[in-house]
């Protein structure tokens, strides 16, 4: 489990169209002008301040920071921006990766995102960036299906990135199971039945308020599980722009530190 927190505002989160809100989303970042980019194990997509559609690109088991940061570069060299925010598919310390990714390729220990920009980064965990933009309030409990199972608590506005993915379950882990690996191997009939005993079994163990399903696969289910509601993409967006609301939220060098409600 990472031990990075970040506090968050208490927002009330309206409903909006895609289009709608990115535009939206986009211009509530008032201090900077901020670019936002959300790695994937299949993708990476960046947004900037007052855009409307993100920009995209593959990833993969190839995917080294070096190239990623070039590749963002060529998809934003016409977008202003100040600042940049990486939601990373893998625990994060005080603004720094601290192990590989399980789906991209090597060198992301270490790597220096600030120099490689040439602007003030903030790196969170991918689950936490987007939970960060799904929190209405409470305590939530976030989970993103994708290449993996992406995991975040938010109790009163402190953001918890977690690796629950990788806990023991049945003959592999939750993320095996739940996965892309698990939707290619099982099918959907039976991916679908995992996904909603993992649900089940974290909602009993964690208890929260409010649990949101994100993720790229969270269209592929036919019902969410009961007690949940569907999350977005847009939010890991929103999550982006959010960590710079606040300048004092966290200094560029990447130190931690805890944004005020």
């Amino acid at each position: 489990m990472s031990t990075t927190s970040l506090r968050a505002k208490p927002w009330t989160i309206k409903r909006w169209t895609v289009k709608q809100d990115r535009a939206r989303v986009a211009k509530r970042s008032a201090v900077k002008n901020v670019l936002v980019v959300d790695v994937g194990g299949t993708s990476v997509k960046i947004l900037a301040t007052g855009q409307e559609q993100h920009r995209s690109f593959p990833s993969g088991p190839t995917l080294t920071p070096k190239r990623m940061v070039s590749e963002v570069k060529k998809l934003a060299r016409d977008w202003m921006h100040d600042v940049v925010s990486i939601g990373y598919p893998g625990p994060v310390l005080r603004g720094r990766p601290v192990a590989e990714p399980h789906n991209l390729g090597r060198g992301w220990v270490g790597f220096d995102f600030a120099a490689a920009f040439g602007r003030p980064v903030q790196v969170v965990n991918d689950a936490a960036m987007q939970a960060l933009g799904s929190y209405k309030g409470g305590k939530m409990l976030f989970l993103g299906l994708g290449t993996g199972l992406g995991t975040a608590m938010v109790v009163e506005g402190i953001v918890e990135p977690m690796e629950l993915g990788h806990l023991p379950y049945k003959k592999g882990t939750y993320e095996d199971y739940v996965g892309r690996a698990g939707l290619e191997r099982y099918g959907k009939k039976k991916w679908r039945r995992h996904v909603a005993d993992v649900v089940t079994r974290l909602i009993a163990a964690l208890e929260p308020d409010d649990t949101v399903i994100g993720g790229g696969n969270v269209s592929k289910l036919e019902a969410l599980p009961p007690q949940c509601r569907a999350g977005d993409n847009i939010n890991a967006f929103r999550g982006g722009f959010r960590l710079w609301e606040d300048e004092n939220a966290s200094p560029p060098g990447g130190t931690r530190s805890k944004q005020k409600a």
